[in-house]
């Protein structure tokens, strides 16, 4: 297959530019691989669509406010977008904007007591790359998480047009957030209120938890035509012990919230044949014909054309299938992207 072949038509008005003020109140298109049928829902429905005895797997890992605003000596304001720390979060893997005149060693001012100096800059290894630099922070405090939270704000996705906004930095974390360390929301977990999950629990499902750390490599798109020469980006996750066990003596489905669920279960499925304990890292690129062995069904937002995360979502349900549902979902005029509405998959 193509790149190409995973193209489809959308409105641009169907792209979600703000959150629904109630989380579960989303409309969710269910699908059902094996009848071929979907039905539109709300996602608040889906305590309905869950049986007891179910493992749920959600990715708790928590965004940071990874872009900030530094200044040149000149003035000239330059964006930067915090991706990686190197060690002990002195040195970070960062994507610029306004930095082609900045040299190595120049120390850019975010506040009196929060600098960044440029130590090296990364080629591109491929073309799907952005060129990135190795920055050391200066800051004051044990913490930069806290000296970004202080002067950072969340990088929206680059198809939401308006400007960030206070509120961003709640709605766009799920409620069950706790190991910080993405710079990009695991989307398909912003529509569980914490009402909801405790109504899935009172039914006797059972809720495990990954992390998995979504860096902005997520909204790159493929730029290749060839699938096989496509580069994916690397994502560190880790599975503890509880949740491996419950996945391993499982009694109902288990059902992935999101990709990035479903990458680190498969990733690890693939290395070792099961769910184990593990911290890791994953460039895992799934598309058709490859199967999905690892979950059962799938909690997923709607995804950009050509992107590598519509090519998972067929080749977890069909391609032919998927693109037929994204099709009705453009004519019913679903909201799409990460404050959009959502999918429920049954194979």
């Amino acid at each position: 297959m193509k790149t190409s072949d995973f193209d489809y038509h959308l409105p641009q008005e169907l792209i979600a530019q703000n959150p629904l003020s109630k989380r579960d109140g989303c409309r969710m298109l269910h699908l059902n691989k094996a009848n071929q049928t979907y039905q539109d829902k709300y996602f608040y429905e889906i305590i309905d669509l869950l049986n007891k005895d179910d493992v749920l797997v959600l990715n708790d890992t928590k965004v940071y406010p990874a872009r900030v605003i530094a200044h040149r000596s000149t003035g000239a304001n330059v964006e930067v977008f915090f991706l990686n720390p190197i060690d002990n979060n002195n040195h970070w893997e960062v994507l610029t904007k306004n930095a082609k005149r900045v040299k190595i060693d120049e120390i850019l001012e975010v506040s009196p007591d929060f600098k960044i100096k440029l130590i090296e800059k990364q080629a591109a290894k491929s073309e799907n790359e952005i060129p990135k630099y190795i920055v050391e922070v200066i800051f004051n405090g044990n913490d930069i998480y806290e000296t970004l939270n202080k002067y950072g704000s969340i990088p929206l996705p680059p198809y939401i047009s308006r400007e960030v906004n206070p509120n961003d930095k709640d709605d766009y974390q799920t409620v069950f957030a706790k190991n910080i360390g993405s710079a990009a929301a695991p989307t398909a977990g912003l529509h569980f209120s914490k009402e909801l999950l405790e109504k899935i629990k009172e039914k006797g499902i059972h809720i495990a938890y990954v992390t998995l750390n979504v860096g902005l490599g997520t909204f790159m798109p493929v730029k290749v035509e060839n699938l096989n020469e496509h580069t994916m980006h690397f994502e560190s996750f880790s599975i503890p012990a509880s949740t491996a066990d419950l996945i391993n003596n499982k009694k109902g489905s288990v059902i992935a919230v999101g990709t990035t669920a479903l990458r680190c279960l498969e990733a690890t499925y693939r290395k070792y044949g099961k769910i184990v304990e593990t911290k890791d890292k994953t460039d895992i690129f799934i598309y058709p014909p490859q199967k999905v062995e690892s979950v059962d069904k799938l909690i997923t937002n709607f995804h950009l054309p050509k992107s590598t995360l519509i090519m998972l979502i067929s080749a977890f349900a069909g391609k032919e299938f998927v693109f037929e549902a994204y099709e009705h979902a453009v004519k019913e005029k679903y909201r799409f992207f990460s404050y959009g509405d959502c999918m429920f998959i049954e194979r």
